[in-house]
């Protein structure tokens, strides 16, 4: 290990990525790959706290995620990419701090109200839909991560994990390393039908999508309801096409002058947009096809990242047993 800072980051496997995750994460992890000791985890156990009840597509959805991170640019060989279930402690750790955590912190927790409010699909009344907080901190000081990347909107989360650090430090002493966020800008990209870009919504573009379904996609975005003709004024801020423009065109300012003046229409706009997405997808459609046949090579990719992962754990739980005086003496 170098001197450079730990950063710990990771995802749920739900399967192929779009482009949502790139712009909002993927993009940022790529950049910070250079100057960070980067591990970044496929959250397999996380994946359990919701999905407990149909296990049958994990396996495969690893696969595509991590397929997706080597296609976009993440570099394993600067980076650690690992499979969370394949390191015990992440568990030993989590039932450690489960110990000490209060129940209203995690029943204060902002996500975990909205979920159970939002999602009826599936049954979240669970302990580990409830105490997820508590393993994402065992996640992020596990590795002893001074830096945690994350968006403004998710600075709640991590201050759970920095409270549970200061209340296990004040129980067993300076063990634990408080993480600090390192602020990332991150773009929300709405989905083909305005709301939030979702798998489960169906309105997502996936990352290295055909230009074909690309073609598809882009006709059905959600436009400017108000505007009639094509000469009509139009409302990009409120325009699915003009989100989108915002991320490929660097243009994007001159199209919105040309939008509100209504000298293009909305099937001009879509076409050149369409155009963008797909001089940036072609070479990740390549890229993505070689990575996908060698299946040998992304398990030898995870192998090797466990191994890095393994020894960080392994050490840091060592000296929480010390400390906590539990285990061997």
């Amino acid at each position: 290990m170098n001197d450079k800072k730990r950063v710990l980051s990771g995802m749920r496997p739900t399967g192929r990525l779009h482009i949502g995750h790139y712009f909002g994460a993927l993009q940022n992890w790529i950049k910070i790959q250079n100057d960070y000791n980067c591990f970044f985890m496929v959250a397999d156990w996380h994946a359990l706290t919701s999905d407990y009840a149909d296990t049958s597509k994990i396996k495969e959805n690893i696969v595509d995620m991590v397929i997706d991170w080597l296609t976009i640019g993440v570099d394993p060989e600067k980076v650690a990419i690992f499979r969370q279930s394949e390191v015990a402690q992440h568990c030993e750790l989590f039932l450690m701090l489960s110990m000490i955590t209060p129940l209203g912190w995690l029943f204060r927790c902002p996500t975990y109200k909205e979920q159970l409010k939002e999602v009826k699909s599936k049954d979240l009344n669970n302990y580990g839909f409830l105490g997820y907080p508590v393993l994402m901190a065992s996640d992020i000081l596990l590795y002893k991560a001074q830096a945690v990347p994350v968006g403004e909107d998710q600075l709640a989360h991590l201050e759970l994990s920095r409270e549970i650090v200061r209340r296990f430090n004040n129980f067993y002493g300076e063990v634990l390393v408080e993480p600090q966020p390192l602020l990332t800008k991150t773009a929300r990209v709405p989905g083909l039908d305005k709301r939030k870009m979702s798998k489960s919504y169906g309105n997502s573009i996936f990352i290295a999508e055909t230009t074909e379904d690309i073609a598809k996609k882009v006709k059905t975005m959600y436009t400017d309801p108000a505007r009639i003709k094509a000469t009509d004024a139009g409302h990009p801020d409120g325009c699915v096409v003009f989100a989108f423009h915002k991320l490929f065109n660097k243009n994007f300012e001159e199209r919105k002058c040309q939008c509100e003046a209504g000298t293009i229409g909305c099937v001009k706009c879509k076409k050149e947009l369409t155009e963008l997405m797909c001089e940036w997808t072609k070479p990740l459609v390549q890229k993505r096809k070689e990575i996908s046949e060698n299946k040998q090579m992304i398990e030898k990719i995870l192998q090797q990242g466990q191994q890095k992962a393994q020894e960080v754990a392994s050490q840091t739980m060592k000296e929480i047993k010390q400390a906590v005086k539990i285990g061997k003496v």
